[in-house]
């Protein structure tokens, strides 16, 4: 028996923020147990960067980036940290937090709580190894929501492997907004030009090269035209990719846990499957290879992330199946793919990405997702 499957009666006991807090902790001052490294036909390479699996972490679990190595440690390919906003904020009132276990899911309303970037950059800046991206969002009080995104740029991408913008959380009055055509525009011209000044100030410093990827993380509520609209936004601004998707501010009817469900917030884990995937295919079909997807949402099983890959996506991430089925789940998605690769005679998770891209874009995001 793991050691998850014996703490999870008693975390499951606590408020889920609180599980949550304890389960960091537990991370920092635990040994860390040797995990074996992903087969060598998992490895990816994106945006210029190399994985050692398409698994990773999505933002969320890590808000200041206190456990990234030891996540890395137990065979994620890499992990996202954040969301990060420039000044500290406390995020909203609590309980703010809450799991539906007839559903396999959790709904948040955070509200981006965050250390800050001055503590983000610290941590940050004392590691050495494996992939680190770092999601961003705006200050809830600023008066001027894309210059902090601008300022986050400038000040992380030194630190960084890759930066997300979340222009997606639904626990932010009005950030949504963002993902509207012009603000968007605006958004991420002012985004890279912050990254190449950044780079320049590399330069200058130090002498070093800095190319650090920008990926646009959206939600999964957008209608097909919205979805044009932002496609046709990123690929003019030239970002490294899109993260399909975020938590949905919609209530499926097929949900178990009905009272809960009205709870306000972002909805994960496996009510978002269909929604999300659905919306990846969608996006694989218009980004025409111009950049790589990377697919979340629903993520719990090998089965689950084959899908995510077929459906387009070069990297997938996961996060509220861990609250119910624990650190295992990695080691299981990762010999899944590798046995599917085997079965299919495949050299590379490559060849699977986007070859039921089609088949997925025409399914209906508002099914129930299959039995586990």
């Amino acid at each position: 028996m793991s050691l998850f499957s014996l703490a999870r009666p008693l975390l499951h006991r606590l408020d889920a923020e609180s599980a949550h807090r304890m389960t960091i902790e537990a991370l920092k001052r635990l040994p860390q147990p040797r995990i074996e490294a992903p087969d060598p036909r998992l490895r990816v390479e994106c945006f210029g960067l190399r994985f050692p699996s398409p698994l990773g972490l999505a933002a969320g679990f890590d808000k200041d980036a206190e456990v990234a190595d030891r996540m890395l440690a137990l065979g994620l390919g890499f992990v996202e940290v954040g969301g990060v906003t420039p000044l500290p904020q406390p995020g909203n009132p609590k309980p703010r937090a809450f799991r539906l276990p007839r559903d396999r899911a959790v709904i948040n309303r955070y509200g981006l709580n965050s250390a800050g970037m001055t503590a983000m950059r610290a941590r940050l800046s004392a590691r050495r190894t494996g992939v680190i991206g770092v999601n961003i969002g705006a200050n809830k009080e600023s008066p001027d929501r894309v210059e902090d995104y601008a300022t986050l740029v400038r000040g992380l991408a030194p630190v960084a492997d890759y930066i997300s913008v979340n222009i997606s959380s639904p626990n932010t009055p009005g950030l949504r907004n963002l993902q509207d055509r012009a603000q968007l525009d605006d958004l991420l011209a002012r985004v890279m030009a912050a990254r190449e000044a950044a780079a320049r100030d590399a330069s200058t410093t130090n002498g070093a090269t800095l190319s650090c990827p920008i990926l646009v993380k959206i939600a999964p509520d957008i209608d097909l035209a919205q979805l044009d609209d932002m496609v046709a936004v990123a690929k003019s601004r030239h970002v490294d990719g899109l993260i399909v998707s975020n938590t949905t501010i919609a209530r499926p009817a097929f949900l178990a846990e009905t009272a809960l469900a009205r709870q306000a917030g972002g909805l994960s884990g496996r009510p978002v499957f269909n929604r999300s995937t659905v919306l990846l295919a969608n996006a694989h079909q218009r980004v025409e290879g111009a950049f790589p997807l990377v697919g979340v949402g629903g993520v719990d099983s090998a089965e689950t992330a084959i899908a995510k890959i077929e459906a387009g996506a070069s990297l997938i991430q996961l996060y509220t199946a861990l609250v119910y089925q624990g650190p295992d789940l990695i080691r299981d998605i990762n010999t899944g793919l590798a046995r599917r690769l085997s079965q299919d005679g495949l050299p590379s998770i490559a060849a699977l990405v986007g070859r039921k891209a089609g088949e997925w874009a025409m399914r209906d995001p508002e099914a129930p997702p299959l039995p586990a």
